[in-house]
């Protein structure tokens, strides 16, 4: 109970008390801001409810976006763990390519990949892609070869071949990594393709909407579009947590 207390209502008064403390223009005067500058909770989530038809319908432009490159990122990452492991060779090479992809800047390759794609969709999706590559591949080759030497030796011991090897040992073990690389890369899908957003040529989606709202210092919708991508960004986590538990819920981290 005690630990429930401290996960969490600890963090939730915390985030209370900030919310109020918003709301009363404390941190405006902590801070120095104007209302104009920092619209109080009240007036983002009043202009929200004004305007919610399109805040879901540019959410779902992004989230679409996101969720594709997600998906076409972490199956090329894993794929680059999985040839990196069975032809170390020169497969490692590879995953080093990969790896080295999370070094590139969003905002310099956002505008590298609307030159390359036609459609702003298209773009999102790349931007996502090349964000989420790496993160999976380097996680997935660790759980896929951080193996205890003595479930490889009894395998070994049982003449069982490589694709026994991999599916029933190295698999299992790669799958609580394999969850940590998606947690990682929600958020960053979500980011990666809302900054897209502000270089492509789409009318429609969060980013475009924040960019849009702020230049026209519609402070308070701005803020609206970044409460939309932070909700969807914790249903997404929280999604991922409730499969995590069933999937794996013989690992130790579960229990």
């Amino acid at each position: 109970m005690k630990d429930k207390i401290k996960n969490i209502v600890l963090p939730a008064s915390f985030g209370i008390l900030m919310i109020a403390l918003w709301e009363g223009r404390m941190i405006h005067k902590l801070l120095g801001f104007k209302p104009f500058q920092l619209p109080i909770p009240s007036e983002i989530i009043k202009t929200l409810s004004k305007n919610f038809n399109k805040a879901i319908i540019d959410t779902l432009t992004t989230v679409n976006g996101a969720l594709v490159g997600l998906v076409i990122g972490c199956i090329i990452g894993f794929l680059v763990a999985v040839i990196a492991t069975q032809f170390p060779k020169w497969g490692y090479t590879g995953l080093t390519v990969i790896a080295t992809f999370n070094a590139i800047p969003i905002v310099a390759l956002s505008p590298i990949m609307n030159r390359w794609f036609e459609s702003g969709f298209g773009q999102k999706v790349g931007v996502v892609t090349v964000v989420c590559m790496g993160a999976m591949a380097i996680n997935s080759y660790r759980g896929l070869n951080d193996l205890k030497p003595f479930a490889r030796d009894l395998m070994q011991s049982y003449a069982a071949s490589e694709k026994e090897v991999f599916f029933k040992l190295r698999l299992p073990n790669c799958l609580p990594s394999i969850f940590t690389a998606i947690k990682i890369n929600v958020p960053a899908a979500l980011m990666a393709a809302m900054i897209s957003e502000y270089f492509a040529a789409s009318t429609s989606g969060l980013g475009f909407g924040v960019k849009d709202n702020l230049r026209k210092g519609m402070m308070a919708m701005g803020w609206s579009y970044i409460v939309m991508a932070s909700l969807v960004g914790i249903i997404l986590y929280l999604f991922i947590i409730v499969v995590e538990r069933r999937a794996i819920k013989w690992h130790a981290s579960q229990r």
